[in-house]
C-alpha cells in the first residue's frame, strides 16, 4: 500500500457517514480486501507469535523457510519484506529447507521474527528494515553484495556470507 493519493492507485473504499474514508492505495497490486474472511484459515498472528507456535509452523517442512513463513495458514501477518528482514537479522539462508533448521536456530528465528516486527512497526512499516533491496546493494553486518533470487515465488534478498 501507499499514502500517497494517486487515484489510479485505488483499488478499494469506503466512505462513512461521519465523513471519514478508508481507502486501499496500492501502486503494485499486490494487495487484497477480503470482506468477512474466514479467519479460521489463518495461523498464529505473527505480532503474537509463540516458540511453540513458530515450532509447529515450520515442523514437519521440506519447503524453503522463506516460503513456509510468508503461508499465512502457518503464520498470519508475514509478508516478503519482513521475511527476508527477518531471515537476515537471525542469520538464515532463505532457500533453506525448513526441515535443516536446528532447535537453536528456531529459536534464534523466532526471537527474530518477534523484534523485526516490533521494530519496523514503531518505525513505519516493512519498508524501514536495515537490510537495503536492489542492485548492487551490500549487507550493513559484512559489506558483501547482497544476492537476489526468487524463493517461493518471490523477489528475495539475502547475504551469501552470514546466512547460511
Amino acid at each position: 500500500a501507499s499514502n500517497r493519493r494517486v487515484p489510479k492507485w485505488h483499488r478499494f473504499g469506503v466512505h462513512f457517514a461521519d465523513g471519514g474514508s478508508f481507502m486501499l492505495r496500492d501502486p503494485r497490486r499486490l494487495g487484497a480486501i477480503v470482506l468477512d474472511p474466514d479467519e479460521e484459515r489463518l495461523g498464529p498472528d505473527a505480532l503474537t507469535l509463540t516458540l511453540a507456535q513458530t515450532e509447529r509452523a515450520l515442523a514437519g517442512r521440506t519447503a524453503p523457510v522463506k516460503a513456509v513463513l510468508m503461508d499465512q495458514r502457518r503464520i498470519a501477518g508475514l509478508g516478503n519484506l519482513l521475511v527476508d528482514e527477518s531471515l537476515w537479522r537471525a542469520g538464515v539462508d532463505p532457500a533453506r529447507p525448513t526441515d535443516d533448521i536446528a532447535d537453536a536456530e528456531r529459536r534464534v528465528l523466532h526471537r527474530s521474527i518477534r523484534d523485526t516486527l516490533r521494530v519496523l512497526g514503531r518505525r513505519g512499516g516493512s519498508h524501514t528494515g536495515d537490510m537495503p533491496r536492489g542492485a548492487g546493494a551490500v549487507c550493513p553486518k559484512d559489506g558483501t553484495e547482497l544476492r537476489r533470487r526468487t524463493i517461493g515465488g518471490r523477489t528475495t534478498y539475502d547475504c551469501p556470507a552470514h546466512q547460511a
